[in-house]
């Protein structure tokens, strides 16, 4: 029997060439994409890591668009029954952010947007659970501090990770650091979002897909090669399956 299709892979530049088509040609904002990652994110945590042994989700958030889908997904965990905390050391400015906090503040989710690394850690031994939403696909090494610490910490923790479209300090397109405490970092779970990175070849782990709003009409432009997403749901298993370059 012939084996499944690989999977397509976006490079950097491309990621951010077909993440402007979205927004333009195909209508979205910044908002809906953000909200649909962010539950993505929820529901893949929902799928592995029940609330039953899993309640207390540390959200660890990046201040670019990576970190606002932990933003949304932070509420939607709390929706299902988790006890997120938010961990925002360095929050945005722009208004969509602080509407996404205001909104997690609403529901009494904890947030914390100052560093420091005694609070840090007192938070991971009061966890179960790290949603990693650091960095995304536009992130370039090297890392800087908080963000340096923070992981290394996380690293550290033993907990189990579930990273967010890239593991963070992992080169988009090279993989992970080649040295340092951080070369050795693999999250136990991924979600790519839209469509797989070049990094992911480095990954070993669980592997979700995530971001069900890709047009055929983008598909057929980037030659898209990607899973259908079952029934109703927002994410799709492609743990094992093949990968290609665009």
């Amino acid at each position: 029997m012939p084996g499944k299709p690989a999977i397509s892979l976006l490079s950097a530049s491309v990621a951010k060439a077909l993440d402007g088509e979205l927004m333009s040609t195909g209508a979205f904002s910044v908002d809906q994409l953000m909200e649909l990652a962010g539950l993505s994110v929820s529901q893949v945590v929902y799928r592995e890591y029940p609330s039953s042994s899993h309640a207390k989700v540390l959200v660890c958030c990046g201040p670019g668009n990576n970190g606002g889908d932990g933003l949304v997904a932070a509420r939607h965990l709390w929706q299902y029954g988790y006890q997120p905390t938010v961990y925002y050391p360095k929050p945005s400015s722009p208004d969509l952010y602080k509407r996404l906090c205001k909104q997690l503040e609403d529901l009494d989710i904890p947030i914390h947007t100052t560093h420091t690394s005694d609070l840090f850690h007192q938070l991971l031994k009061q966890s179960n659970l790290i949603v990693d939403s650091l960095f995304g696909f536009s992130f370039k090494g090297p890392v800087r501090e908080p963000f340096g610490e923070i992981l290394s910490a996380i690293v550290d923790s033993k907990l189990h990770v579930v990273s967010v479209d890239a593991p963070s300090s992992w080169e988009i397109d090279e993989g992970p650091q080649k040295e340092g405490p951080l070369k050795n970092f693999n999250p136990n779970v991924l979600i790519s979002l839209t469509a797989p990175k070049p990094c992911c070849n480095f990954y070993k782990g669980k592997h979700y897909l995530g971001g069900r709003f890709v047009s055929k009409a983008i598909k057929e432009k980037y030659h898209l090669q990607l899973p259908p997403y079952p029934g109703m749901d927002q994410i799709v298993d492609i743990t094992d399956q093949p990968l290609a370059t665009v």
